[in-house]
């Protein structure tokens, strides 16, 4: 997969980036950061501007998330009730936990959008809670396009400093986001083995 993303970014230029960072994010196994970590050390090699991979980069990563944001508000969170109330136990929530969420989420959403944007498991996926909560269109743009550029341009930063060392990086965000998957992990098998329906 790396060859194709960088024979994609060499033959496609900023549309190429913004490209693969909207599939970045409609299918979470393309790594962002090999993404925009090579059009950092493009940018130390001078065969690339800043400003315009940040736009284009960011643009991409907005939309992509966009895409899971609309399909939640398609789906609207009433629709979850019949299989909530039939797999609860797996998903450790029954119905008053999911209309305290969706409630969190629209006081609060925007905030917990704009973290996740930051963390390789769930920069993606916490656009579509967002959508099901029907959050704002325009409130949820903004926090994505914040998040997504300050998280763009630290891959940038990190990929012009490390140069064509940027490998060096995947030493730390490996065993980052392996950490964080066991943690996860744990975390699920605990909620279910403590896990019991509240009283109707």
């Amino acid at each position: 997969m790396n060859d194709w993303i960088i024979h994609l970014i060499e033959g496609g230029g900023y549309w190429g980036i913004g490209f693969l960072m909207l599939l970045e994010n409609v299918f979470p196994p393309i790594p962002s950061e090999l993404i925009m970590g090579i059009g950092g050390i493009a940018v130390a090699h001078g065969r690339m501007d800043v400003a315009p991979l940040m736009i284009f980069g960011t643009i991409g990563s907005t939309l992509g998330n966009y895409a899971w944001f609309l399909l939640g508000r398609a789906l609207g969170y009433q629709r979850l009730k019949p299989f909530v109330d039939r797999f609860g136990r797996w998903l450790t929530l029954d119905w008053q936990d999911v209309a305290k969420l969706v409630v969190f989420f629209q006081k609060h959403g925007q905030w917990v959008v704009f973290v996740m944007r930051f963390s390789p498991l769930m920069r993606t996926m916490i656009s579509l809670p967002a959508g099901l909560a029907e959050m704002g269109h325009v409130r949820f743009l903004v926090f994505t396009l914040a998040g997504a550029a300050v998280w763009n341009a630290i891959l940038v930063w990190a990929g012009w400093h490390l140069g064509n060392n940027f490998g060096h990086l995947e030493k730390y965000t490996g065993p980052v986001a392996l950490a964080g998957m066991a943690l996860i992990g744990v975390l699920y098998v605990w909620r279910i083995v403590r896990w019991k329906p509240r009283a109707e």
